[in-house]
């Protein structure tokens, strides 16, 4: 990142950083840049890609469609039934 570059994000972004904030911004990015570079010189071709880190094992139930409860279990429980239903109370 150059000097312009920044002044346009910080123009950008409405910040006001001192000269000695701008010149550690400046080093910081030129760093990261560094990095990246190092990064990509290493040879990946015969990596294998991952998505995790660790490796992940599904712990979910399969997906079943199943009837857990009876009607009349769940009509028992209700404190009110009427014609198969639970009665509640009228709202308006």
């Amino acid at each position: 990142m150059d000097r312009d570059t920044l002044l346009k994000l910080e123009q950008l972004n409405q910040l006001s950083l001192t000269p000695q904030e701008q010149d550690e911004t400046l080093a910081f990015f030129a760093a990261r840049e560094a990095d990246w570079e190092a990064l990509a010189e290493i040879d990946t071709e015969n990596v294998e890609r991952m998505v995790y880190v660790r490796p992940m094992v599904n712990v979910l139930r399969e997906d079943v469609a199943a009837q857990p409860f009876s009607r009349d279990k769940l009509l028992a429980q209700a404190p009110e039934s009427m014609d198969g239903y639970w009665q509640v109370p009228q709202v308006l």
